[in-house]
């Protein structure tokens, strides 16, 4: 059945006139009176009786009217619910305790009516998350992708290098150093639990570990980002890295020393992916809420080449 002839039918049964229903469609008396004439060969019943001052409704016009009001009805539901904007924005942000899910919060923060949606897609990897993307099971991903592996039909933007930092306890032999180098890591454990083979965090610091000589690893069952804090402040020998932007808490008596690097920074490429020519209202915000705010990274950053492509 015809949405526009049903939509036709109930502008006719309303105004009680083709003329009026035409100008209250923007169309012309004659396509009201093909519409109708339509609707009615395809119901095989008359709808509207003609008389000299308009129409009105037969008795089988009478029984399709509340039927075609509710089709109408639904038709306008489905069409607001995909409308953009109408739904929240979608965005995996990867882990809750990382720089992209703490941008989007500042950014909700900053545009509490936006209306958006925060999932962790933590298992899959980037080309899992891109397919994600792709099908629109979420509608945006931050991901360390090189350009040559994005999909076709998606866009990514990097908009968020997160500078790494060291974490380590107060017994550390680099506790007290205002900042430190990559140079000055090397002889050091440094301990990233929970690393997963195949992922993009994985090839970050793989080839971080090669390029600049540092013993990388992830050794042991990962108990959760708490007992990671117990183990750094209990140990004169044990570090991680952190993304500047990231959040962690620990108790007090922890004492616990965030570091940043230089002379290289190495910086986590993270990137936007979200299908191309998406006008999301709220992804178009987020972007240029990321460009406008990002952390201000120093001129001597390192990337993993793959991030350069």
């Amino acid at each position: 059945m015809d949405v526009e002839a049903l939509r036709t039918f109930v502008a006719v049964a309303r105004n009680g006139q083709f003329q009026a229903a035409a100008d209250e469609l923007g169309i012309s008396q004659q396509a009201v009176s093909k519409r109708i004439a339509a609707l009615e060969r395809h119901v095989e019943a008359t709808l509207l009786v003609r008389a000299a001052r308009g129409s009105r409704l037969s008795p089988d016009g009478q029984v399709l009217l509340p039927h075609a009001k509710k089709v109408l009805a639904a038709v306008e539901q489905a069409e607001q619910a995909v409308r953009p904007g109408s739904r929240p924005l979608r965005i995996d942000v990867l882990n809750r305790r990382i720089s992209p899910a703490q941008a989007v919060y500042r950014f909700y923060r900053s545009h509490p009516e936006m209306n958006l949606d925060t999932v962790t897609l933590s298992k899959e990897n980037a080309a899992q998350a891109a397919e994600a993307v792709l099908e629109g099971s979420v509608d945006a991903s931050f991901r360390a992708l090189p350009a040559d592996r994005v999909p076709a039909g998606l866009s990514a933007e990097r908009l968020l290098d997160s500078p790494m930092e060291l974490l380590v306890g107060p017994g550390h032999p680099l506790a007290d150093a205002p900042r430190v180098s990559p140079a000055d890591l090397v002889g050091h454990r440094i301990w990233i639990p929970g690393i997963r083979p195949g992922t993009e965090w994985a090839e970050f610091y793989q080839e971080m570990s090669e390029v600049f000589g540092l013993s990388i690893d992830a050794l042991g069952p990962h108990f959760g980002d708490e007992a990671l804090m117990d183990a750094l402040a209990d140990s004169a020998s044990l570090a991680t890295l952190v993304g500047s932007g990231d959040r962690y808490l620990w108790p007090r008596n922890h004492d616990l020393r965030r570091i940043p690097l230089h002379d290289p920074t190495p910086v986590y490429p993270h990137a936007l992916l979200f299908r191309s020519g998406d006008l999301h209202p709220v992804l178009t915000a987020l972007r240029d809420h990321l460009r406008a705010t990002g952390p201000r990274v120093p001129p001597d950053v390192w990337v993993p080449d793959w991030a350069d492509r």
